[in-house]
């Protein structure tokens, strides 16, 4: 089993254990052809683990902070953020909200899939976007492990709280 599968695997475990918990099914994964029509309309193709989480667990209602947005959502989104005054990136989609109007998003045209946090509060199209995560599969260990973004407030570290901007920013929303 390669170390994809085994992050399915974990992923799903703890998706199937946190739905009988509450009592409530997760909602049922896309089926065939649903990621290939998104990727149409979006015009560029989802990461393979993103795909997989999609199509293997559930569109949507599970993951890090309120849980990844069910894929229709994910365009919807995207596509309001492309058409606004933040400059949103191509190939950015935000798949996860994480309150107070920030998004966990996922570079589709990174090699890694990696995770940007989109941060409007400031106001400033250019202090909005960070790094967050070198990649989706690293971003979704952090959240099973119960690290990095996840931990408790009372487990920060002062100095570990600052954001790293994404230096691509400024020549990506103008794509």
């Amino acid at each position: 089993m390669n170390e994809t599968e085994q992050l399915l695997e974990q992923v799903t475990d703890r998706v199937r254990a946190s739905a009988r918990e509450r009592g409530s099914p997760l909602p049922a994964p896309l089926r065939d052809g649903e990621t290939e029509r998104a990727e149409q309309a979006l015009g560029f193709a989802l990461p393979p683990l993103l795909t997989a989480l999609y199509t293997r667990i559930g569109d949507g209602g599970f993951g890090p902070e309120y849980g990844l947005l069910p894929l229709r959502q994910v365009i919807r989104q995207y596509e309001a953020g492309r058409a606004s005054d933040w400059g949103w990136p191509e190939g950015v989609l935000p798949i996860a909200d994480l309150g107070c109007a920030m998004s966990a998003c996922v570079d589709c045209r990174s090699e890694t899939a990696r995770i940007l946090l989109f941060e409007p509060n400031p106001g400033d199209r250019d202090l909005a976007w960070y790094l967050k995560s070198p990649s989706l599969a690293h971003w979704l260990r952090d959240w099973l492990d119960g690290t990095g973004w996840f931990r408790d407030e009372e487990e920060w570290d002062e100095d570990e709280i600052g954001l790293t901007p994404w230096p691509e920013f400024s020549a990506r929303c103008e794509a």
